[in-house]
């Protein structure tokens, strides 16, 4: 195939859920009601853990941190393709689609790992309840988060550069949600396969360590939790334990599918339902599964809307 001058076309077209689905209106209504959920309930946990003392311990850092996350990674997915639907274009430009991709890949990354840290939090509270604020202490928590984010920019980073420089042909359909590694090198005229591999262990090796450390973090909890004397101290701490690992299980469980099982195995279709489920979908269920069950957060709340007096 022939192949096309960036300096000239510069541009590629997304096909993504919206362009494949026989009822659009219904999918870009849903889409909307998925985004403002996720802004407003990630905004509101942000609003309430800044502004509320009671909130000001490391397991509410963490949880800020992945609200953050969220929220950003929605906002980089869910506005461009609702605006795409409304104008009837869904172009991206050589430049844009670099920048979604190293957005993309960073919040994923470092929401990998902070995931893991957020599992070591848990951890220390119920297995070392006495040296908690010593272990998780905030140049901790600080350095966690610095971390998290530092490490995923860094891959994001050398990914999106490498991936960047193929070639590509004048098939310039990306059939995905947004600018990703695989649905992106499908449009090389290179060969790309040694790359799809380590592009593929790495990403197994990258979500497996922390999904590994928050596996072994858990099962410590988990049975120090069952020698608790105390029901209620055993009720509160599967509580705490059961939000975070209902967001750990929608988050891996959507990275397994898109990551680990191979591409033969899901269709461009499947992946696109798949990318709203990540993007838009999780970010919106997040706060919700925290906050909903949480009684600081609803304590928080109730002291914002003027419900508690104090």
């Amino acid at each position: 195939m022939e192949l096309w001058n960036i300096t000239m076309i510069n541009s590629f077209f997304l096909v993504g859920i919206l362009q494949d689905s026989k009822s659009p209106e219904l999918v870009c209504a849903a889409i909307t009601f998925l985004y403002l959920v996720a802004m407003g309930s990630n905004g509101l946990l942000l609003l309430l853990i800044a502004t509320d003392n009671r909130l000001h311990v490391p397991m509410y850092f963490l949880l800020s941190q992945l609200s953050l996350m969220d929220l950003l990674f929605t906002s980089i997915v869910a506005p461009k393709t609702l605006v795409d639907y409304m104008s009837g274009q869904n172009t991206i430009s050589f430049t844009g689609c670099g920048f979604q991709m190293f957005l993309a890949l960073t919040l994923g990354g470092a929401e990998d790992i902070l995931l893991g840290f957020m599992a070591y939090d848990r951890y220390v509270a119920i297995h070392h309840p006495l040296n908690y604020m010593v272990l998780m202490r905030p140049t901790v928590c600080w350095s966690m988060g610095a971390i998290s984010w530092l490490l995923a920019s860094v891959s994001a980073l050398m990914y999106t550069i490498y991936t960047m420089h193929f070639p590509f042909c004048r098939n310039r359909e990306i059939h995905h949600l947004l600018c990703e590694i695989l649905p992106l090198l499908k449009l090389t005229c290179a060969d790309t396969s040694q790359y799809e591999l380590m592009v593929y262990t790495m990403g197994v090796t990258f979500l497996l360590i922390p999904l590994s450390a928050i596996l072994a973090s858990y099962t410590l909890v988990l049975t120090t939790v069952f020698h608790m004397p105390s029901a209620q101290g055993r009720q509160k701490a599967l509580l705490t334990c059961s939000s975070h690992l209902t967001v750990v299980g929608l988050y891996y469980g959507a990275a397994m599918v898109m990551y680990v099982l191979p591409s033969a195995y899901h269709s461009p279709q499947q992946d696109n339902i798949l990318s709203v489920f990540y993007t838009i979908v999780t970010p919106a269920l997040n706060p919700l599964i925290y906050s909903l069950r949480n009684k600081d957060v609803l304590a928080a709340l109730k002291k914002v809307v003027g419900k508690d007096p104090s």
